[in-house]
């Protein structure tokens, strides 16, 4: 009997390991059948961070773009600074030995993070402009240790990130280069040449991943050109079945002008979410907390930064939709992340402490907002459904209409789990649940209250 039970068992395991082990080939059909990594669904939350030599000069709309604000849209606030605080014939690639990064604390960064309640960081590990953040032998003198702060800094911060609290790391990865020349001439031949994927994105994405193993893998900067040219399919493939991250590692769907919102782990969607979308997909919504840009800006006004507030209703619509949230900072040319970045994330930070059962691992209800109140979210697990309650009820008193309570529920806030609320059916078939016995000045957060619904229908 015992040897049948362990020819069973190796049976079993066998036939594990094969399906666990599954091989993709270079075609959507086939990578798209990939599973998604378990881990992904359950964050919920993210820090993407922007941060390279337009943090240098830290201007305008969108800063991380500075050399195309500036070269190829022309700007006018932006020529004009230039022209006003820069000398004649300086060009971008003159910030390179201005960035300089020599206060950066990459642990220091990474706790930062983990107190905003982020499962995962995400680094702009280049931009359009091409420079490496990394000791890249595809982009020599033209690289973070080649130039300017003389060091790893993707290397520094995934190290560090990984060490707080078991975070995950990922890099953003600008598949154009605008300087690059083989990029210029493939650009002019409308794609028909293929020197740059070849010589420059594809193999720098590779070393990327082989030497950082990221766990998210952002990709961007495609143009308009299509999958094909970026040979994006086989890259793919690789990653799939032979990377060294290819268990954990999950991507979005730039990858051409022809993938956007067809292929690839999530989608992303940037600034702005459309309706139902988000149920259909995984999709992962990047929201910078300036208003204005993703890197940081040394011009920005008080009133273009996000309130906690308005990142909490953010965050809670796009997980009731499936989604996850990456929010955007920005860091500063020697490596600082701004006091107003930071008291945002620490905000946040401390809602999720209390509210974070209702965000992780959560799933889409049946109902993502309330038919008779805007104001409401909703998420669940298993047979609890969360109630996100943006704005406080004047009368204290919550008309639900998208809910059903057995009769043997029962409602509680989180943050006061011992207070049960009083709730009886309404006459429009709702629910109404009174909030009165709740202090307003003794809630668990100042932002965006959850109830937690047992035996709802």
């Amino acid at each position: 009997m015992s040897r049948t039970v362990t020819y069973c068992l190796l049976l079993f395991v066998l036939l594990f390991a094969r399906c666990s082990d599954a091989r993709y080939t270079a075609d959507w059909k086939s990578l798209d059948s990939r599973p998604i990594p378990t881990w992904f669904r359950g964050a919920k939350f993210g820090i993407l961070v922007h941060w390279g030599l337009y943090s240098v000069p830290s201007f305008g709309n969108y800063s991380e773009d500075f050399w195309g604000n500036w070269q190829v849209d022309k700007k006018p606030p932006v020529v004009e600074f230039m022209n006003r605080f820069y000398k004649p014939g300086f060009t971008y690639k003159d910030f390179a030995p201005l960035f300089t990064a020599e206060l950066f604390d990459p642990d220091q960064w990474a706790d930062i993070f983990f107190r905003s309640g982020a499962r995962y960081v995400v680094m702009t590990a280049n931009h359009l402009d091409g420079f490496a953040m990394w000791p890249s032998k595809f982009s020599v003198n033209w690289n973070a240790m080649d130039v300017g702060p003389r060091r790893d800094l993707v290397g520094d911060l995934s190290a560090a990130v990984r060490r707080k609290g078991g975070m995950r790391f990922g890099v953003e990865h600008s598949k154009m280069d605008r300087f690059h020349p083989f990029f210029i001439a493939d650009k002019a031949s409308k794609w028909k040449t293929d020197d740059f994927p070849r010589a420059k994105s594809t193999p720098e994405l590779k070393e990327l991943v082989e030497r950082y193993h990221p766990d998210i893998i952002w990709s961007q900067g495609d143009s308009d050109a299509p999958s094909s040219y970026w040979k994006s399919t086989s890259f793919l493939a690789w990653l799939y079945n032979d990377s060294p991250v290819r268990s954990n590692v999950v991507v979005n769907d730039r990858w051409g002008i022809d993938v956007h919102r067809k292929h690839g782990d999530f989608f992303g969607c940037e600034p702005k979410c459309y309706g139902n979308d988000l149920m259909r997909v995984n999709s992962l919504k990047t929201l910078p907390i300036d208003k204005y840009s993703y890197g940081y800006r040394r011009e920005a006004k008080f009133s273009d930064y996000r309130t906690v507030a308005e990142i909490i209703e953010e965050l809670v619509t796009t997980v009731s939709r499936n989604g996850n949230l990456l929010l955007g900072v920005g860091a500063t040319k020697d490596g600082i992340i701004p006091q107003i970045f930071q008291e945002r994330l620490f905000q946040l930070g401390t809602w999720l402490k209390v509210n974070g059962e209702a965000v992780y691992d959560s799933t889409p209800w049946k109902h993502q907002t309330d038919g008779a109140n805007p104001n409401i979210r909703y998420t669940s697990k298993g047979n609890t459904v969360y109630v996100f309650v943006l704005k406080w009820p004047k009368n204290g008193l919550l008309y639900l209409q998208s809910l059903k309570v057995s009769s043997q529920g029962q409602v509680t806030m989180l943050g006061r789990p011992t207070e049960r609320l009083q709730l009886s059916t309404d006459l429009f078939s709702g629910i109404m649940i009174s909030l009165s016995s709740l202090p307003q000045g003794d809630l668990p957060t100042p932002w965006a209250w959850v109830l937690k619904v047992e035996g709802a229908l």
